[in-house]
């Protein structure tokens, strides 16, 4: 066979049975079925094409092929909206105590080598710091666990500004605003400017304490810790409030109890 010849039989189109133009699907009508799928939908919004199957009476393979057509298609996993946060939207500086607090990690370790992490919690009004906490590690219901503490004594903040750690963004610290009628206010990602108060008070933190101590274990490094806490609220003159101990502002008709 010429080469000619071969070219044209490759590139010659397939034949078709003409019956394939004229088609016509033999399926009956879906209408009803569309609109009973759309009623139930409408009602249970949960469900999916197979709960619809169930009460229509038909195959779960049928409906789903509707229920598609419809885009009635419902995600895997809907994510939940934190009911007690914003992003940084809309923030004053505080006029009173207990008004907003800030919250934040600072690292360090033993003697031994072994990692430490220090929860950090000031008050912005009046700098004075209801709990500094050493641990090895942190879960959201340690942070509340200790929040829960501190709010006990100091009362209730009206919010904490946080960043986006695991344990701040955690489903325990979120129930827990919400049951007390705290409001998280989380900074922006790569933007710790957001949280300045914390910032400079964690500086402080790890220049007067943190790098002046030799921590043997957590029971020493809570200890020396929790001392150096004391001292900074009771003692140590706060430039930002005219060289005064940041416990001689605290509490000034702050909130000392969560709403009912």
């Amino acid at each position: 066979m010429s080469g000619r010849a071969r070219s044209a039989r490759l590139v010659r189109p397939s034949s078709f049975d003409r019956s394939t133009y004229h088609y016509k699907s033999r399926r009956s009508g879906q209408a009803a079925l569309e609109a009973r799928i759309k009623e139930i939908c409408h009602v249970r919004v949960r469900y999916g094409y197979r709960r619809c199957a169930a009460k229509d009476g038909v195959t779960a393979k049928q409906d789903r092929r509707v229920y598609r057509e419809l885009g009635l298609q419902l995600r895997n996993k809907s994510p939940k909206p934190r009911v007690k946060a914003k992003l940084r939207d809309d923030r004053r500086p505080a006029t009173r105590s207990n008004e907003t607090w800030a919250m934040d990690f600072v690292h360090d370790q033993l003697a031994t080598g072994h990692k430490l992490r220090v929860l950090t919690i000031v008050d912005i009004f009046s700098r004075f710091s209801p709990a500094l906490q050493p641990r090895f590690n942190f879960r959201g219901s340690d942070v509340v666990a200790i929040l829960e503490t501190a709010c006990k004594e100091v009362g209730f903040p009206a919010t904490i500004r946080v960043d986006q750690g695991s344990e701040f963004v955690s489903r325990d610290l979120d129930l827990w605003a919400y049951q007390r009628g705290v409001t998280l206010d989380f900074s922006r990602p790569g933007k710790p400017t957001d949280n300045a108060f914390i910032e400079a008070f964690n500086g402080r933190f790890r220049a007067e304490c943190l790098n002046a101590h030799w921590f043997l274990s957590l029971a020493d490094a809570q200890e020396k810790v929790e001392t150096w806490r004391k001292y900074y609220n009771e003692e140590r003159p706060h430039g930002a409030i005219g060289n005064r101990p940041p416990i001689l502002l605290h509490n000034r008709d702050g909130v000392t109890n969560p709403p009912p």
